[in-house]
């Protein structure tokens, strides 16, 4: 069996649960190699938000990049991976990604997936939303890469947070071909 590679960006956006959630349910595919790219703004989210702190969640990871580091093995179309998911994105990163500045490792690898046409799934964390981020969102859509805000879904009747949080992942990560085992599928009767 061949090891597949998947790239996990987060960004500052509110919602590193998401990120941190992609990153669990690809620990557990045996034949993934992660290559996990945090952003400096993601790491105060991450003390925000979780009591995780970064060496436990670069744990969760395979390989880890620096930010900083456009040198690294996932800046090249040379490297090949199966794609990458940003998850949460930002309205930042989204912005950096649609004009191609290629400043830092997370937007520079999502570029070389795009121009690679390697799937890139953007998890966006914004809401409301003004023409400016429609326009953002248009652009990379038409460059290849697809916008997944993580809204919940409901059919399957989620007991918790952690359960809204487990399925919006593992539906991202269905758009990379990577089936976790633990999303819901509608299948068009209810389960009662």
């Amino acid at each position: 069996m061949s090891m597949k590679r998947i790239v996990v960006g987060i960004s500052g956006a509110s919602g590193v649960c998401y990120g941190v959630e992609v990153l669990r349910l690809l620990r557990d595919c045996r034949d993934i190699e992660t290559h996990l790219v945090v952003s400096p703004a993601a790491l105060r989210t991450l003390r925000e938000e979780t009591e995780l702190d970064a060496q436990g969640l670069r744990a969760l990871a395979t390989v880890n990049h620096s930010f900083r580091d456009i040198g690294a093995s996932i800046a090249s179309g040379s490297f090949p991976v199966e794609g990458m998911i940003i998850a949460p994105c930002s309205v930042r990163t989204l912005g950096a990604l649609a004009n191609a500045l290629n400043d830092n490792l997370m937007v520079r690898a999502a570029d070389v997936c795009l121009k690679e046409r390697r799937p890139v799934v953007l998890m966006l964390r914004e809401t409301p939303l003004h023409l400016g981020h429609i326009e953002l969102m248009e652009r990379v859509t038409r460059y290849g890469g697809i916008i997944m805000p993580p809204v919940p879904a409901f059919y399957h009747k989620p007991q918790s947070l952690e359960e809204l949080v487990t399925q919006s992942a593992a539906r991202a990560l269905g758009l990379l071909g990577v089936d976790t085992g633990v999303s819901r599928v509608w299948t068009g009767h209810s389960e009662g």
